[in-house]
């Protein structure tokens, strides 16, 4: 492990107990995110990769193996509030506006509501939604209201960034352009995040490392090095190299089901 690794897992692996017995979720899981990576995890329902998220996270507990953010347990990273987390749903509070959905986790960090203010201008900025934050969730698009919900995540400045299938419930378009506003946002914040995802496409575009998960128990069946250019238009996705990557993805997916047991 690098001074440069953000997550290390070693032979991960987390079990449920259930009255109908045992949920292998996750199983024998290595990987090493570096500083700066954008790293997607894909495959299919039920494999594990929010398991893992969650494990980053200390939302889930991991029974076996081990695993470390910023070189400490989960736990301590999460109360050195190392990471920044964004749910599959934006989960913003209807009877706050969204300046007020923003502030709360800086107003429970015990920022100076000059801090704050400062904070919530400019994440608001970042994610293009300068002016609104005087508007409430539900005068919003789903869209806006997502972009809201990164906001809040990046408004503590953490500098990892957990995202749970964000854009899953959006339309093609929508979803095209709000993953063109994340690459611009990673560029410019040089953050390290992790997002799960079960589209392809969406994989391939975003990701510097694309992790390909098995159906239960999750194991990797594959991780590529996207070898793409840092600038991605969106038409990229018609080059010989992004079908190519595509796939690799899609061979993954298909290998892991084989090994299905």
């Amino acid at each position: 492990m690098t001074t440069n690794t953000v997550i290390s897992a070693n032979d991960l692996s987390l079990t449920f107990e259930t009255n109908d017995g045992p949920v292998h979720a996750l199983k024998g899981v290595s990987l090493n995110i570096e500083k700066g990576d954008f790293v997607s995890f894909i495959g299919p329902s039920g494999c594990g990769k929010t398991t893992f998220l969650r494990c980053m996270a200390d939302l889930e507990h991991p029974t076996g193996g081990t695993i470390t953010v910023n070189g400490v347990s989960p736990q301590e990273a999460r109360r050195a509030r190392a990471y920044g987390y964004v749910f599959q749903a934006a989960g913003l509070y209807p009877w706050r506006s969204i300046g007020g959905n923003i502030r709360l986790p800086l107003e429970i960090m015990g920022y100076s509501k000059a801090e704050q203010d400062r904070r919530i201008k400019d994440v608001l900025a970042l994610v293009d939604l300068a002016g609104f934050e005087q508007k409430f969730p539900w005068q919003l698009s789903g869209g806006m209201q997502q972009r809201a919900s990164i906001a809040r995540a990046l408004a503590f400045d953490a500098d990892l960034l957990l995202m749970d299938e964000p854009f899953g419930a959006l339309d093609e378009i929508v979803r095209d352009h709000l993953n063109e506003q994340l690459l611009q946002l990673w560029d410019s914040t040089h953050k390290t995040i992790c997002f799960v995802t079960h589209s392809i496409p969406e994989a391939v575009y975003l990701s510097t490392k694309i992790v390909v998960m098995s159906p239960r128990p999750g194991r990797i069946t594959d991780v590529i090095e996207s070898p793409l250019p840092h600038e991605r238009p969106l038409d990229i996705r018609d080059t010989p190299e992004f079908i190519e990557i595509s796939h690799r993805v899609r061979d993954g997916l298909r290998a892991g089901h084989g090994d299905d047991v």
